[in-house]
């Protein structure tokens, strides 16, 4: 049995390294690419003061926020998001169902009469996903338009939980002047009750928004949609509605889709529209960027990235296929590796306990161990200089953002990661499936019970 098992973790080991060496590769390549982008100062955040963007916006916006089940937080958000953005020009649309009237009522409460909101109420049972309450929202946004015989200038993306910042309207305003899609970066608050869970959040969130997709703007490459902090210009959103009800769909958005916004960000691109990312920072140094505060239990965590891996790498490979330039298809697989790289993890993880229990045969004196070549041998020392590399990126995109002790935490925080995207993986894969025998997917989203809005409130 022995034998078998030393057969096992040779093959293990194999798997394992060949990939291990090409993700290596892939995050060198953005590593390389966002240092020389650094070198030649493209890189630099440029702080924004308040008197450096113009008062008035160019046209008025709407903001569309689908809600379900959300009466923990609704309130806080749509009050925070009026006093952020006290613009007249400004149109908030929160979507509800008819069966949540609990929802329904914390978002009126939050509203406080303010004219500037609408609340849209499902005409269907929910939860249906959240595409379809989006395309709701777009449908009374078109309502709308066609009553007052004036368009919206663009169309801004926000959840329930979120807290915006002040100068993020005038920012996307600006932006929609000359691009068709902006996408703002998302800060994870970090959580004293969760520092692993939610705290690889923040962690993946700093090195994603601080390299992978600055890098991505800067490459010209398509932009997808993180569904908060994102805008679209009102002609852009009006193409895509009008190619898709041609379709026989009821709108911009993908109602069977789980990660609508994050395809919708790609086809813009598609449809040679023009994106953007941008990454700024106020006169006081605080990044421009939606804050909210993300999943703190494990199981809700990883229902939470099931959803996304499901979206992403499954969904949207049946969706949109593998289409565009070279760099579009980098950018597709490393947007679609999850469910491999939950596999490839898995096998890491079963052969550190193949190792374990072959140490110790070894050491009882049942099993002669088996030497490695010396290419295996280099492999392993690659891949583990490779790790401390990427160990040393999570810890200083965590800490530049949330200090130093975040940073270190960050990088004890890996196994936790690990762990859940292992879990995530396979339960995407089983959902999955699940829904090529239904033919129906449904909204399994993710509760929220605090608002860093509410707690500033608190606070003060």
């Amino acid at each position: 049995m022995l034998v078998w098992l030393q057969l096992v973790e040779r093959e293990l080991l194999l798997f394992a390294l060949f990939w291990f060496i090409l993700g290596l590769l892939d995050e060198a390549a953005i590593d390389l690419s966002w240092a020389w982008l650094r070198l030649t100062g493209r890189t630099i955040t440029p702080r924004i003061a308040v008197d450096a963007l113009p008062g008035p916006l160019h046209g008025t916006h709407a903001v569309l926020i689908p809600a379900w089940l959300e009466a923990d937080v609704i309130a806080a958000t749509v009050r925070h998001l009026l006093g952020a953005w006290p613009q007249p020009r400004l149109r908030v649309y929160v979507g509800c169902y008819r069966n949540d009237p609990v929802t329904l009522s914390a978002a009126m409460a939050g509203a406080g009469g303010d004219g500037r909101v609408r609340l849209v109420i499902h005409d269907a049972e929910g939860p249906t996903t959240k595409a379809d309450c989006l395309n709701r929202l777009y449908a009374a946004l078109a309502d709308d338009e066609a009553r007052s015989g004036r368009a919206f200038a663009g169309v801004i993306l926000h959840d329930a939980e979120d807290m915006v910042h002040p100068l993020a309207l005038p920012l996307i305003d600006a932006a929609l002047t000359e691009v068709d899609f902006v996408q703002l970066p998302v800060r994870p608050e970090p959580q004293a009750g969760s520092r692993w869970v939610a705290g690889h959040y923040c962690d993946e969130f700093a090195e994603a928004h601080a390299k992978a997709l600055v890098v991505r703007d800067a490459l010209g490459a398509a932009i997808p949609a993180a569904g908060v902090g994102c805008g679209f210009s009102r002609p852009m959103l009006a193409r895509v509605a009008e190619e898709r009800v041609g379709a026989g769909e009821a709108g911009p958005f993908a109602a069977e889709c789980l990660t609508e916004d994050y395809e919708l960000g790609l086809i813009v691109a598609r449809a040679n529209g023009r994106s953007r990312f941008l990454r700024c920072r106020d006169a006081g140094g605080a990044l421009i960027a939606t804050r909210a505060y993300f999943p703190g239990g494990l199981d809700e965590a990883v229902r939470q990235k099931t959803r996304w891996t499901h979206g992403i790498a499954l969904q949207g490979w049946d969706r949109l296929g593998w289409h565009g330039r070279p760099l579009e298809v980098w950018m597709a697989l490393r947007d679609r590796r999850g469910l491999l790289a939950a596999l490839v993890l898995a096998v890491a993880y079963v052969l550190v306990v193949v190792e374990g229990v072959l140490a110790l045969a070894h050491r009882l004196g049942w099993a002669r161990p088996l030497a490695p070549s010396p290419l295996v041998d280099t492999l392993l020392w690659v891949t583990f200089a490779g790790f401390m590399m990427r160990a040393a990126a999570r810890l200083v995109f965590t800490g530049h953002e949330y200090g130093w002790r975040e940073g270190i935490r960050a990088v004890l925080r890996i196994p936790t990661a690990n762990l859940i995207a292992i879990v995530s993986g396979r339960r995407a894969l089983a959902a999955y499936l699940a829904s090529l025998r239904s033919g129906t997917v449904t909204w399994d989203k993710t509760v929220h019970r605090l608002h860093p809005a509410r707690l500033q409130e608190s606070a003060a």
